[in-house]
């Protein structure tokens, strides 16, 4: 059953009030950002005054933009607890529509910057008294072709909560309007279909529980498509007119402009996987022999890992399994990573209305990092603590180690941390049980599951993305039909030739929030990638790359992150560490298979 906000134990809940001990305090530092922001846009026109006008304006900018960050994730934290109390919906509005207002009075900072004579800002990147600020200025000296006018710049600030309009509606839809309605237990009995809790429908031995569950849930969304395709294509619509306003070549060229990423590493990632999908159609094959049905489909994907070994952890024992896991990475990091669960950095299981999924937060700076779970007690839910504590402890040592300005590390690297936690995870099971057959195929059969998931299905997201934003930029409209033909194509031609590839994944593409965020669910893929060899490199015990990789938790947003993945040991901007990885999963594959066997 599935619990009431009020009913759940205090002890498996975030505490927030490190951010603010009470909604009023969080309402006080509403009204001090507010002024702040009107203080800041009261500088406009001053930074051709001097040096200590820049310096003064830009440490009066950095610090309501981290006031304000904290106000944001408050809000959104309390919001995502219970997406159907009125009160946080409220707030979360209000800091969504504040974040414009916040980004119009600092409009002014660019354009102003960029107007300076020339030599002026690279000089001021190089003085040490801007030693904080120069990620930001090297930032801003990229941007220059990019740069509109104080007026445009200003204009395009205001625009900002309306672009904002896809990504919010179509999260309310889903995780409170749309009705999924009940599908059928391994009981018989009907049982409400909720988000949280599909996955374990499609992991049942009941292969009509798979079925229906999958059916139904796919129907329920389809039902909504009109709705769903509408706020689909207002934001791309939206990743358009910024792209052009800010004149680069497509959608994707901006996206990828700020990471200081190329897109032939996009495409080199597409055309790589594209040269592996061989080899997963024969790990699928080996799955449809392992759980015995005549002919695979889409909807037995996820079941059969566990099968033959059960590993149940409630989250006390989840959470020490995670801290033995990632003892290779030192006992200081243990001992810090210790204090998340005792300490309510975690808020653990579901309940009603609360967001679906999971995710770290580690916006707010000067605080503990934040865990959003919906803790299931299966091999699953364990390596998900792992991901998401990989992703606070990143957070947790950039922002011990960095100024403000530079403790936010790229989205590029983000998943990079939690990967390979997830992956020393698996490593560490496969020594407690290695001598245990059927764990070693449930644990092998789970990081090719993860590999599939990862590196493939992301992929394959990204390729559908990147297909819908050249349709939309190409001038086609699009429609339901359109998105749900496209992503058909793209699953065929990944699955087809293991997979009976069901008719109504068609409409899968519009579950998956991360479409909303342009251009980031690739870095899922090329961040696993980058975590096999890191993992590879920290169980090898050599302490010069095992220390490498604990330098790049620290960098933070510091350089580049290719740059920073370099420092850990990888390089993403060759398309080797792709071309490994998928050399490790055949390597998988065959070992499966000799287990199997």
């Amino acid at each position: 059953m599935v619990m009431n906000r009020s009913e759940v134990d205090p002890w498996f809940t975030w505490d927030l009030t490190r951010l603010y001990k009470t909604d009023e305090d969080w309402e006080a530092d509403f009204s001090l950002v507010r002024k702040m922001a009107e203080g800041l846009s009261k500088r406009a026109g001053t930074l051709a005054n001097g040096k200590e006008a820049v310096l003064e304006t830009l440490s009066e900018y950095m610090q309501m933009k981290q006031r304000f960050e904290k106000l944001y994730v408050y809000a959104m934290m309390r919001q995502n607890e219970d997406t159907s109390v009125a009160k946080y919906q409220a707030m979360n509005d209000r800091s969504n529509s504040f974040a414009s207002e916040v980004m119009t009075s600092a409009s002014f900072l660019l354009p102003e910057l960029l107007s300076l004579p020339d030599g002026t800002l690279e000089g001021y990147e190089q003085d040490p008294d801007f030693a904080d600020y120069s990620v930001f200025l090297h930032s801003a000296l990229r941007e220059k072709a990019h740069t509109l006018s104080l007026e445009g710049e200003r204009l395009l600030a205001m625009a900002g909560d309306a672009m904002m309009t896809g990504d919010q509606a179509s999260e309310m839809l889903r995780t409170l309007d749309l009705n999924l309605g009940t599908t059928r237990d391994e009981n018989g009995k009907q049982v409400p279909l909720t988000d949280a809790g599909f996955v374990l429908f499609l992991e049942s031995g009941d292969r009509t529980v798979r079925r229906l569950a999958f059916s139904n849930m796919m129907q329920r969304y389809a039902a909504m498509g009109n709705t769903f395709a509408a706020l689909y294509a207002g934001q791309v619509k939206a990743d358009m007119f910024m792209s052009r306003a800010r004149m680069y070549e497509s959608c994707r060229a901006a996206s990828l402009y700020g990471d200081e990423v190329p897109e032939s590493v996009y495409d080199s990632l597409i055309e790589a996987v594209h040269g592996g999908i061989g080899t997963l159609n024969a790990y699928l094959q080996l799955r449809q022999t392992k759980i015995g049905v005549k002919h695979l489909h889409m909807y037995d994907l996820y079941y059969g890992n566990e099968q033959g070994f059960e590993i149940q952890p409630d989250i006390e024992e989840a959470f020490e399994i995670f801290l033995k896991a990632v003892t290779p990475l030192g006992l200081d990091y243990v001992e810090a990573a210790s204090h998340a669960l005792p300490d309510r950095w975690i808020d653990v299981y579901e309940n009603k209305g609360k967001r679906s999924g999971a995710y770290s937060c580690g916006s707010a700076y000067g605080t503990t990092p934040y865990v959003l779970l919906n803790h299931k007690k299966n091999y699953d839910g364990l390596s998900t603590l792992c991901h998401e504590m990989g992703h606070a402890m990143h957070s947790y040592y950039s922002n011990a180690s960095q100024p403000y300005p530079k403790a936010d590390y790229s989205i590029f690297v983000a998943e990079v941390a939690s990967t390979t936690n997830e992956i020393l995870l698996n490593e560490y099971l496969r020594k407690v049980y290695k001598d245990d057959k059927a764990a070693q195929i449930s644990l092998i059969g789970s990081m090719l599951e993860h590999f599939r998931t990862t590196v493939f299905r992301q992929t394959l997201f990204a390729e559908f993305e990147m297909k819908a934003h050249q349709l939309a930029e190409a001038g086609e409209s699009l429609t339901q039909e359109l998105l749900s033909k496209t992503y058909y194509d793209i699953v065929k031609a990944y699955y087809g030739k293991a997979v009976v590839v069901d008719k109504c994944v068609e409409s899968e593409w519009m579950r998956i929030p991360h479409f909303y965020s342009p251009f980031y669910v690739y870095k899922y893929a090329t961040s696993f990638c980058a975590a096999t060899a890191l993992a590879a490199n920290i169980l090898s015990g050599d302490k010069d790359r095992i220390a490498a990789y604990r330098r790049f938790l620290t960098l933070g947003g510091s350089m580049p992150p290719i740059d920073e993945l370099r420092i850990a040991g990888v390089d993403l901007s060759t398309p080797e560490p792709v071309c490994q990885a998928l050399d490790y999963f055949a390597e998988l594959v065959l070992e499966y298979q000799a287990l199997l066997a």
